[in-house]
């Protein structure tokens, strides 16, 4: 099988590192899922800032569901899908983090929440921490990912070639086209 396929018992090195791959999506996934918790906690009916916020850490959940869907499919299909959405949320969660931390009154006066501000700045603190931790993890995805990539490319795994197939298909369709469009 190739893509990212479990089922690696020629290698253990390779199917240790499924085993801490899935372990740190799960691990996203709860993260991301107790981050959307204390959002609603600091105001049930979300402001638009605390929509972007839930919104961030669902795309998060939907990266993590996509790494492993992609780790259990034995497909390279849900590889791109996984790490363009890692990569986003991980830009958008550390950037969120950094907010939270620097200037949490600020933060805390666009979410327009109704808990005290003592007890919203300790919440916000526990999302703020909770966006670190899913922050570094998806790095760690995202090498782990790309190790498994590259053994499946190195055992010579069924990883996907380019051809030049297309370009000789395009050159006959063109032969057919109006003079005017012939280059």
């Amino acid at each position: 099988m190739g893509g990212l396929s479990i089922d690696n018992g020629s290698n253990p090195h390779s199917n240790h590192t499924h085993k801490v791959f899935l372990f740190c999506n799960y691990i996203l996934l709860g993260a991301a899922s107790s981050c959307i918790f204390l959002t609603l906690s600091l105001r049930l009916i979300p402001s638009l800032c605390g929509f972007a916020v839930i919104f961030l850490h669902i795309l998060t959940i939907a990266g993590a569901v996509s790494g492993c869907a992609a780790a259990s499919s034995g497909a390279g299909k849900w590889y791109g899908t996984h790490m363009v959405a890692t990569v986003t949320t991980a830009i958008f969660q550390g950037s969120v983090s950094v907010l939270i931390f620097t200037s949490t009154s600020n933060f805390l006066g666009n979410l327009k929440s109704y808990v005290q501000e003592e007890d919203a700045a300790v919440i916000l603190k526990l999302a703020g921490g909770l966006s670190v931790l899913i922050f570094c993890l998806e790095w760690v995805v995202l090498t782990l990912v790309f190790c498994l990539r590259y053994n499946v490319y190195a055992e010579g795994g069924d990883v996907p070639k380019r051809s030049a197939k297309v370009q000789q298909v395009e050159e006959e369709d063109m032969k057919n086209w109006p003079w005017p469009f012939q280059v």
